[in-house]
C-alpha cells in the first residue's frame, strides 16, 4: 500500500516539468526494458472520472455534502466546457487545482484513496481495458497511468490494478501536507506527452515502442508521441483522428450504457477544477471542528 511520497520530479531543457511514482509492485528491471505502455485513466481505464468519485467518496465519509456534491458536479460541465472554448487557457484551472490540494496531509489523501477505490472505483473499472494493460506486462513490458489527478491518487490506483506507477500532477508538499502550489504543470494535453518523453528519456524507453491509450482528443499530443496508439472508448473528435491515421480502436461501450456513464466524465483541466467544492468543503469541516 501507498504510504510514503516517493514522486520523482525532472525538468528538461524546455523548462517542463513533470512528476512520476512508481507503485511497490515496479520490478527492479524489466524483462523487455526499452518498452512501456501508458493508459489515461478516466473513461480509459475507468468508467467516469477518478476525481469525481473520488468526491463522492469523501460525500459518503460526511466530508463534504449532498449539496457540496451537486455543485462539484456542475463545476466538472461547466470546465468540460471551457475547456473545448479555451483548450490554450489553463488558469482558471490551475487556480481551482491549488485550492483543491492546500492544507490535505498526504498520507490522509492516500489513505482515503485507498479506501474508496475499493469501495467505488474497482466496481468501474474496464475490464477489458485492464486486460490490454495485463498483456503488456505479461510481455515483461512496464505499464503506467497518466492522469491529471494528484500523482500520489495515480499511485494508488496503479497499485490496486498492479501496474508499473503512475505520471500525474505534482503538489508542492512541506512537512507532509500540501501547500496549495503546483510544481510544474497540470497533467494535461501536451503536459502529458512532455511528462512521458521525459520518463523514457530517464527510463531508457523507446518511444517508437512504446504504446499510448485514451479516450479522449486532449490527448493527441500523447498518443502521437509513442510508437502505437489506441483509441479506447474514443469521443467523437478522438474517433475521427484514429480512422483518420488508422490507429486501433477498442469500445467496451455499448448502447445506452455508454451515454450514462459520460455524465461524470470530464476534461481533465475540469476535474481538477470541480474538487474545489470538495476540498474548500472538507477545509470548512475541519476548521468547525
Amino acid at each position: 500500500m501507498a504510504r510514503s511520497r516517493k514522486v520523482t520530479v525532472s525538468t528538461d531543457t524546455d523548462g517542463h516539468t513533470a512528476g512520476w511514482a512508481e507503485t511497490d509492485l515496479a520490478p527492479v528491471s524489466a524483462p523487455d526494458p526499452t518498452a512501456a505502455a501508458f493508459f489515461d485513466v478516466d473513461n480509459t481505464m475507468m468508467q467516469g472520472a477518478s476525481i469525481y468519485w473520488f468526491a463522492r467518496g469523501l460525500a459518503s465519509r460526511n466530508y463534504v455534502t449532498t449539496a457540496d456534491l451537486a455543485r462539484f458536479a456542475w463545476q466538472q460541465l461547466r470546465f468540460r466546457l471551457l475547456a473545448r472554448e479555451h483548450a490554450g487557457d489553463m488558469s482558471l484551472a490551475k487556480e481551482a487545482a491549488l485550492a483543491f490540494v492546500q492544507g490535505w496531509r498526504v498520507n490522509e489523501v492516500e489513505h482515503l484513496a485507498e479506501e474508496i477505490f475499493d469501495e467505488m472505483m474497482a466496481p468501474r473499472i474496464w475490464a477489458g481495458t485492464h486486460q490490454l494493460a495485463q498483456r503488456h506486462l505479461d510481455a515483461g513490458q512496464r505499464v503506467w497511468l497518466v492522469s491529471a489527478a494528484p500523482v500520489e491518487i495515480g499511485r494508488v490506483i496503479a497499485a490496486r490494478l498492479g501496474l508499473t506507477g503512475a505520471i500525474g500532477t505534482v503538489a508542492e508538499v512541506l512537512d507532509g501536507a500540501y501547500t496549495g502550489r503546483l510544481v510544474g504543470d497540470l497533467m494535461h494535453g501536451p503536459a502529458k506527452a512532455e511528462a512521458v518523453t521525459q520518463l523514457a528519456a530517464v527510463e531508457g524507453l523507446e518511444l517508437a515502442r512504446c504504446a499510448a491509450y485514451s479516450d479522449s482528443a486532449n490527448d493527441l499530443p500523447l498518443l502521437c508521441s509513442v510508437g502505437r496508439a489506441v483509441a479506447v472508448n474514443p469521443d467523437g473528435a478522438l474517433l475521427r483522428q484514429a480512422r483518420q491515421h488508422g490507429w486501433e480502436v477498442r469500445d467496451f461501450r455499448t448502447g445506452r450504457r455508454a451515454v450514462k456513464i459520460a455524465v461524470p466524465s470530464t476534461a481533465a483541466a475540469g476535474l481538477v477544477a470541480g474538487a474545489v467544492t470538495a476540498g474548500l468543503a472538507l477545509q470548512r469541516r475541519r476548521r468547525a471542528g
